[in-house]
């Protein structure tokens, strides 16, 4: 083994989180604060929790009182703080602690996630409110929006769910929310969630209509190519939603 690699592995590792990396100035720490915080984790890393800001310095190029003041300023940024522990018949000792800076991380990921969210939830939004606009060939009216935003807010139909009503309302050439709203309803009633789970109610009760068709013929060979596609609740509730 030659020296480089004896001293190589005697220096051992200063191990950095990569989320901390990407993302340590969109916490207020700048860059050379980053710095710093790097060479107290090694110092850390290796035994030495509160090393001399001159020492810190010297690793960098910057002056003691450049570190000195980098420190106020992440300290006041709630970025770190100075912990002195005390112990039985010992002095107290000082130690960097960057505790701060990690629930400031934890919490930047949680806002984020939170936003990606909100405007996955707003780009959703408006598709239903284009697509269905579109299919009905008009506007839709103030109510009509409040209507749809309830179904996604408060009864937590999902955009494909709704997308899917309004699908079957096409079909049946019913143009009004009233019609999707009761299709929805009959959904839920059923525990059918996904679109997945809409085609499979939709087979069957397909499959049902043909056994039903070829039992009254009595025919084996009876032509179900032509029989119609039904809406998936009760006909009974499409009666007044058709005067709308």
């Amino acid at each position: 083994m030659d020296a480089f690699t004896s001293v190589l592995l005697a220096s051992g590792n200063t191990v950095v989180s990569t989320l901390l990396l990407r993302h340590y100035r969109d916490l207020g720490m700048t860059n050379e604060q980053f710095l710093i915080y790097l060479q107290l984790k090694s110092f850390a890393d290796h035994g030495n929790a509160f090393p001399p800001s001159a020492t810190v310095g010297q690793a960098i190029g910057l002056s003691e009182n450049q570190v000195f003041q980098s420190l106020h300023e992440m300290i006041s940024k709630n970025l770190m703080q100075i912990k002195t522990t005390h112990q039985k018949d010992q002095l107290a000792q000082d130690s960097y602690d960057f505790t701060q800076l990690y629930e400031k991380l934890a919490q930047f990921v949680v806002n984020k996630e939170t936003a990606n969210v909100k405007e996955t939830a707003t780009n959703d939004r408006q598709v239903v409110f284009k697509q269905v606009e579109s299919e009905f060939g008009r506007p839709l009216s103030p109510i009509e929006l409040e209507t749809i935003a309830q179904w996604l807010d408060e009864d937590h139909y999902s955009g494909e769910m709704i997308q899917l009503a309004l699908k079957e309302a096409v079909l049946s050439q019913v143009y009004n929310l009233k019609y999707m709203d009761r299709i929805l309803l009959s959904w839920e009633k059923k525990h059918i969630t996904t679109p997945e789970q809409v085609q499979q109610e939709k087979d069957r009760h397909q499959g049902n209509t043909r056994n039903n068709g070829q039992g009254k013929s009595g025919t084996k060979g009876a032509d179900t190519s032509k029989i119609p596609d039904i809406p998936l609740f009760n006909i009974g509730d499409q009666s007044d939603s058709t005067q709308n």
